[in-house]
């Protein structure tokens, strides 16, 4: 027997419940990625990274943080994130996936509890396998089911600390949380507020700067703003006091066993930041192509939700797969997601609406959807 038959066996079960995954090539108008604001390959940020190849920056940092990995780009992001986020600090992770690791493995301590919204990414519950923190599910976007797990914990004897742990915008539903109420929970708790701003960043707030920037620099809050969607790079920024920097730098092994990320892409980020200072209009724009997509697309069956992801949820698995298989034939990327990426029977297509797109293109998916759906 070949010594991999348990996974040719668990692969061969995937694909007779038509579960198996497979890369597939870009193709078509971009309705799938996270690339908001099309900076990905925007000209201006191909242009920050020539100038910093010119100016010598690395390509590769040689070893972690700790050893000699440390660049001045990476200590030149961080200070500037914390001035354009209006935090502490900031450090920078290779990626979001990896920084929530970090965060929920590291942060909460033995006796503490960790009260997180049921639909939180698989990132976050990594953490929490990784930590030493109890663990307990909130119903999705109910500030007061995150008061009564914490109720009921201290009820129970709980003496440790309690941590929240939300996504401002959801990836898979396009819903924003209850973040004032939460912010409230917390503070009648004494808790900490972890808040996970991957798909808010650049395209919500102030200036960009998220739906939790009226809460970026209280003391117990920690956010998580990604890189690699709407700025266009990779990586991802813990933006917080600075005891939580210097705990992550000191007890994160997430952090303190990884090669430190490339100094070249920390130009980069840095020049997406100036970007989302400099050009408003992105954002402008994104919200207006956002409101027509609503206009064209609810039509559809899908969902309003008031940001630039759209789910159109057909419930049954193969259902989902035929629809998104026939709108990628007609030219339009949008992906089928099934659990366990989204809860049973909530299979659906995430249409995801970037400055990579126009009013056409969206005509021609709300077209393409119909066809399929008749």
């Amino acid at each position: 027997m070949s010594i991999l038959a348990a996974h040719v066996d668990d692969l061969a079960n995937l694909a007779a419940r038509d579960l198996l995954r497979a890369l597939m090539p870009r193709r078509g108008a971009d309705f799938s990625s996270n690339d908001y604001l099309g900076l990905a390959d925007s000209p201006r940020l191909r242009t920050a990274v020539a100038e910093a190849l010119a100016r010598g920056v690395s390509v590769g940092s040689g070893g972690s943080r700790l050893l000699r990995g440390n660049d001045p780009e990476h200590d030149a992001l961080e200070a500037e994130a914390a001035a354009f986020f209006g935090c502490e600090a900031t450090l920078w992770f290779s990626s979001g996936y990896a920084a929530n690791a970090a965060l929920l493995g590291t942060l909460p301590q033995r006796g503490d509890l960790v009260v997180h919204d049921a639909l939180i990414h698989a990132s976050a519950h990594e953490g929490m396998r990784l930590g030493r923190g109890e663990a307990v599910a909130a119903a999705h976007n109910n500030a007061g089911s995150f008061d009564d797990a914490i109720t009921a914990w201290r009820t129970r004897g709980g003496t440790g600390r309690a941590w929240i742990a939300v996504e401002s915008l959801y990836s898979m539903d396009g819903d924003r949380a209850p973040l004032a109420e939460l912010a409230s929970v917390a503070a009648r708790h004494d808790a900490f507020l972890l808040i996970d701003e991957a798909h808010a960043t650049g395209v919500f707030g102030p200036g960009g700067r998220g739906l939790a920037a009226a809460y970026e620099g209280r003391e117990n809050v920690v956010t998580l703003r990604t890189c690699g969607k709407a700025l266009g790079c990779e990586g991802a920024l813990v933006c917080g006091p600075a005891t939580v920097r210097d705990f992550l730098v000191n007890r994160g092994r997430g952090f303190i066993f990884s090669t430190a990320p490339s100094p070249l892409m920390a130009s980069a980020v840095r020049g997406a930041l100036r970007i989302l200072a400099d050009e408003p209009e992105r954002r402008d724009r994104l919200h207006a192509l956002v409101a027509y997509a609503e206009h064209r697309l609810t039509a559809c069956g899908v969902a309003a939700t008031g940001s630039q992801i759209l789910p159109l949820v057909l419930g049954d698995d193969a259902t989902t797969m035929r629809v998104a298989g026939a709108v990628q034939a007609a030219a339009y990327d949008v992906r089928g997601i099934r659990p366990p990426t989204v809860p049973v029977g909530a299979a659906r297509l995430r249409i995801s609406v970037t400055l990579n797109t126009d009013e056409a293109a969206i005509d021609g998916l709300a077209r393409a959807i119909m066809e399929a759906l008749a």
